[in-house]
C-alpha cells in the first residue's frame, strides 16, 4: 500500500479526533456553556449536518481542482474553525463552527477516498478504505479518550485546540505525501451524474446511513450512560471509550481483508454482531460487567460494516467515483444525524439510557433488509437495470 495512503489515514485522525471527541465532552460543554445534555449532543448532529451538505457541495465545486489543492484548503479551513470554536463563549457560535468544519472535513473525506482507492488500485478498495477509515478508528483510540481527558482536566476548549495543531501537522503530511498537479484520471461532472442513477448505489446509500445511525444513536450518548446507568465513575470513560476504539479497529482492519471479495457476507456478519450486542446494551446497561463488554462488540462489528459498504460503492460507481463516494459520505452524515436525534427525542421522552440500544438494534435490522434487495439488484442483467433507469 503507498504510503501516501497511510497519511491520509492520519489527515483522516486529526479530523476523526474533533468528530469524535465531543461524545466524550457533552457534560463539561452542557454545564460551561449552561445547555442540557441533549442539547450538547445537537452539536453531534450539527457536525453531521455540515458533512451532509458538504459531501457533494464540495466534490462538484472542486471537481477540476488538483487534489492537493483541495485537500490542503479544506485542512486549513479546518483548523480555523477549530480555533474559533476554542475562543467562543455561545453555544450558537459553536453549532456554527461545529458546522463550517464539518462541511470541509466532508469535502477531504471525498477527495480523499478517490486518492487512496486510485494509488491503491482496484483489487485492494476495501483495504485502501480501511486505512483511511482506520484513521477514525485510530481517533476512537487515542483523539477520543484524549480529548475526554483534556476537557476533564483542562476544560473542553483544550481538546479543540489540540485537533487545530493536528490539522496543521495533517496539512505537513499532505504537502509532503500528494505529488502536485492533476490525477491522470480528470473526472468529468456529466459521467459522475450519470453514475448516480444507478439504483444499486442507493441501496448501498440506505445501508451504510442505516448502519451508521445504528451505531451513533448508541455512541453519542456513551458517556451518561456509563455514568448515570451503568454507575461508573467519570475516570472510567475515557477507558472505556478507548475500549471501544480497540474493538472498532479490530473490526475495520478484519473486514478490510474480506469485504472485496466477499461485501455482503461481511455485512450480514457485521450488522446480525451489531443487533445482538445493542439488545443485550439495552437489556443490562446497568450490569457493568455485561455492558462493557456489549459496547466494546458495538465498536467492533459497527465498524467492520465500513470497508464494506465503502467497497460496494467504488464498485458500483465504476469509472465515475467522485460524486459517489461524495454521497456515500453524506449517507454516513444521514446516519450521524439521525441517530443521535432519535436518542434525544427517547431522552427527552422520559425512555432513560438503555432506549439508544434499543434504537440501535432496529436500525441495524432495517440495515440488514437492504442486503437482500442490494443482491438481488446486484444479479439483475445489465439490461434490465438500463430498462428501468431509463423508464423504457
Amino acid at each position: 500500500m503507498p504510503r501516501a495512503v497511510y497519511l491520509l489515514g492520519l489527515a483522516i485522525f486529526a479530523q476523526g479526533t474533533s468528530e469524535l471527541m465531543l461524545a466524550g465532552l457533552l457534560p463539561e460543554i452542557s454545564t460551561d456553556l449552561k445547555v442540557s445534555v441533549p442539547a450538547a449532543g445537537l452539536l453531534i448532529s450539527a457536525f453531521a449536518v455540515g458533512m451532509l451538505v458538504g459531501a457533494p457541495i464540495l466534490a462538484v465545486t472542486t471537481l477540476r481542482w488538483s487534489r492537493r489543492v483541495a485537500m490542503l484548503a479544506f485542512l486549513a479551513v479546518f483548523a480555523l474553525t477549530h480555533v474559533a470554536g476554542a475562543l467562543t463563549s455561545s453555544y450558537g457560535v459553536l453549532l456554527a463552527t461545529r458546522v463550517a468544519g464539518a462541511f470541509v472535513y466532508a469535502g477531504f473525506w471525498a477527495v480523499a477516498s478517490v486518492t487512496a482507492i486510485e494509488l491503491a488500485g482496484p483489487q485492494a478498495r476495501a483495504k485502501a478504505m480501511s486505512i483511511l477509515a482506520g484513521g477514525l478508528t485510530v481517533a476512537t483510540i487515542v483523539g477520543l479518550p484524549a480529548g475526554t481527558l483534556l476537557g476533564q482536566h483542562l476544560g473542553w476548549r483544550s481538546a479543540f485546540w489540540a485537533v487545530a495543531v493536528l490539522s496543521a501537522l495533517a496539512i505537513a503530511g499532505v504537502l509532503v505525501t500528494i505529488p502536485r498537479g492533476r490525477s491522470a484520471n480528470v473526472p468529468h461532472l456529466r459521467a459522475e451524474l450519470r453514475s448516480m442513477a444507478n439504483p444499486q448505489l442507493w441501496l448501498a446509500y440506505g445501508t451504510t446511513a442505516l448502519s451508521t445511525g445504528a451505531i451513533l444513536v448508541i455512541f453519542s450518548y456513551l458517556a451518561p450512560l456509563l455514568t448515570e446507568t451503568t454507575g461508573l465513575s467519570e475516570a472510567w470513560v475515557p477507558v472505556i471509550l478507548a475500549l471501544y476504539g480497540v474493538g472498532s479497529l479490530a473490526g475495520i482492519t478484519i473486514s478490510g481483508r474480506t469485504a472485496d471479495r466477499r461485501p455482503f457476507g461481511t455485512l450480514t456478519i457485521s450488522l446480525t454482531g451489531v443487533v445482538a450486542a445493542a439488545v443485550i446494551l439495552a437489556l443490562t446497561a446497568g450490569t457493568p460487567w455485561l455492558a462493557v463488554p456489549a459496547i466494546v462488540a458495538i465498536g467492533t462489528f459497527g465498524f467492520a460494516t465500513n470497508p464494506a459498504v465503502n467497497s460496494r460503492v467504488f464498485s458500483v460507481a465504476g469509472s465515475a467515483p467522485t460524486l459517489a463516494a461524495a454521497f456515500n459520505i453524506s449517507a454516513f452524515n444521514v446516519g450521524i444525524t439521525v441517530g443521535p436525534w432519535l436518542g434525544g427525542l427517547a431522552l427527552d421522552a422520559g425512555a432513560g439510557y438503555p432506549s439508544v440500544g434499543w434504537i440501535g438494534a432496529g436500525l441495524a435490522v432495517l440495515a440488514f433488509g437492504t442486503i437482500p434487495l442490494a443482491l438481488r439488484a446486484a444479479a439483475q442483467p445489465a439490461y434490465e437495470r438500463a430498462t428501468s433507469m431509463t423508464g423504457a
